[in-house]
């Protein structure tokens, strides 16, 4: 395939163009004096000839958004993060249009985006200098760190010069749960960024006054969001509630009283038996040493009578 139909040209109005650029050429010639407009109608006929080229020639990089990135996680690709302001990135564009061209040679898709219009992806994947190229073949993604130029692009590939990079780990990849959570952090930011510049030159706020609509609006949003939070918890985990206990009625109470009569009576009277039960303790107590006193004084002389004999 050539060229030309690679970049999405036709063949037939080339032609046709052609044609009438020497129709135009020969006219010209027959109608002039002798030598006096050959070099403007060889000026003529060479910008006709050469201006299918130049504008009808396509760009054979394509544009990644938030909406079709997820293509980039099948085949293999080279993407290029830019911004139209950054003259390191408008150096890098001819290079990376020419080597595009290759891609379709290469089996590889080369693509770019426009963080300026795409925050979202700039918080994908971390964009924290421009330019930044990405080399991503099926879903594993490899932050590219050499030459800028189209043959060592064309030499990266060819030579598979990118399994020697290190890939980025699963969990800080485009399409992990962390880095979907800042895509979004950045397109709120831009979001904040369009609505303050909306309030200061289109409504005419003061600065101060758009700051404090925001103010407003983070109170507002914090408390939304801890009422619904509070809902969802008493939801799933609803707290146990304790009834109040009905008054007891009169009966009620004095049939728990006689119970309660019956038992200080019961205890009553085991105190009065343990009180009469002590002087007869202490009465045996004293007798048994009475005796005990007698016994040994008896035994005394015995053993002294003993001794003398």
């Amino acid at each position: 395939m050539s060229r030309l139909a690679r970049a999405g040209g036709s063949e037939e109005p080339l032609r046709g163009v052609r044609a009438a650029a020497l129709a135009v050429g020969r006219q010209g010639a027959d109608m002039a004096p002798s030598g006096s407009l050959k070099i403007p109608v060889a000026v003529l006929l060479l910008l006709l000839w050469g201006a299918p080229w130049t504008h009808g020639r396509r760009s054979d990089v394509r544009i990644i958004t938030d909406e079709n990135w997820r293509e980039l996680l099948e085949g293999e690709w080279m993407i290029e993060f830019y911004a139209p302001w950054c003259p390191a990135c408008q150096n890098l564009q001819p290079e990376w249009e020419s080597f595009a061209e290759w891609g379709e040679d290469l089996e590889v898709n080369v693509a770019k985006v426009d963080v300026t219009e795409q925050p979202g992806l700039s918080g994908r994947f971390i964009i924290t200098a421009l330019p930044t190229v990405y080399h991503c073949k099926n879903g594993e993604f490899r932050r590219y760190q050499g030459p800028r130029t189209k043959k060592d692009f064309i030499n990266f590939i060819s030579e598979k010069e990118w399994k020697s990079i290190e890939p980025v780990s699963s969990w800080l990849g485009p399409g992990s749960v962390l880095m979907s959570s800042m895509s979004a952090l950045f397109q709120l930011s831009m979001w904040i960024r369009t609505y303050h510049n909306y309030f200061i030159e289109d409504l005419g706020l003061p600065v101060w006054g758009s700051y404090t609509v925001f103010a407003l609006a983070t109170l507002l949003s914090g408390l939304l969001l801890g009422l619904c939070m509070i809902f969802v918890v008493d939801c799933l985990c609803p707290s146990k509630r304790r009834r109040p206990q009905p008054y007891p009625s009169k009966k009620l109470l004095l049939e728990s009283s006689q119970p309660l009569k019956k038992v200080e009576e019961e205890q009553e009277a085991d105190e009065e038996d343990v009180s009469e039960e002590e002087p007869e303790s202490k009465e045996g107590i004293n007798t048994d040493f009475a005796q005990n006193a007698i016994r040994q004084r008896s035994v005394a002389p015995s053993l002294a009578t003993d001794k003398s004999s």
